[in-house]
């Protein structure tokens, strides 16, 4: 948590406990992590093998890692649509987006010791795996990260929501939604330097808000499953080790119940 920021529960009301177990988990990271910060656009591979060396360190504590990555630093749909483009054909473009991504991850993980498997929504087996789920859960189970990518094949939906389908899907313990601040706040924190970090959140605090965690399909999907959400800055080198071997890292959201 950054110096000087108060944490706080919604609506200053205290928020049960729910520190998830992880065993096995689905780490979300947006295309825009991957993007070369000089041209606003494109992969950085300095980045990429940073994420790559975070999440090899990672992995040699046991705990099974499955990946959903997006495009946005490449193409997005639903901005590209609004340019003209047909949105669900702007929606697939986005989804090639992905596997770029995807493939940049894997050979950066694979160049740091990690075992991978690249697997797509939209088939295109010279390059990657089709999902299938009995199989990615094989290979969790073998030791190798799964990188999931193509969103979830359909136009309309989000990488947001294909991190909660496969999440699901997989049986994950939580999604940790990689980012590049601390938390979730209760404004921009790069705007606004006196935003207060949240500790924990429920789902509802989070529609009702309005707050940027995940898209509302995605939150409904986790709401709806009691699956956990974790909002914590992948950049801050150890966080996500941290995180994983239970310490208070970044925003947990859940029923709270």
């Amino acid at each position: 948590m950054p110096e000087g920021k108060d944490v706080k529960a919604a609506n200053d009301m205290p928020v049960a406990p729910c520190k998830p177990a992880f065993d096995r988990v689905l780490v979300k990271l947006s295309g825009e992590a991957f993007m070369d910060s000089r041209v606003g656009y494109g992969i950085d591979t300095v980045t990429v093998q940073s994420v790559a060396e975070e999440l090899a360190e990672v992995q040699k504590i046991g705990i099974q890692l499955a990946l959903v990555v997006g495009g946005g630093n490449i193409f997005r749909g639903g901005a590209e649509s609004a340019k003209g483009i047909d949105r669900a054909t702007a929606d697939y473009m986005g989804m090639l987006a992905t596997v770029m991504n995807a493939l940049a991850l894997s050979d950066a993980l694979e160049k740091a010791g990690v075992y991978t498997r690249v697997q797509t929504a939209i088939t295109m087996q010279e390059v990657a795996e089709p999902h299938i789920r009995r199989r990615a859960l094989r290979h969790l189970e073998k030791g190798r990260m799964v990188i999931f990518a193509g969103g979830t094949g359909n136009p309309y939906f989000s990488t947001d929501t294909a991190a909660a389908l496969r999440a699901l899907e997989i049986d994950a313990d939580a999604i940790l939604k990689a980012t590049k601040v601390e938390g979730v706040y209760d404004r921009d924190p790069v705007k606004y330097p006196e935003a207060t970090m949240f500790n924990t959140l429920t789902y509802l605090d989070v529609l009702n808000r309005e707050l940027e965690v995940m898209d509302a399909t995605a939150i409904s999907l986790c709401m709806d499953n009691g699956l956990p959400i974790v909002v914590f800055n992948l950049f801050k080198h150890g966080n996500l080790r941290r995180l994983l071997l239970g310490e208070d890292v970044g925003t947990v959201v859940c029923s709270g119940k």
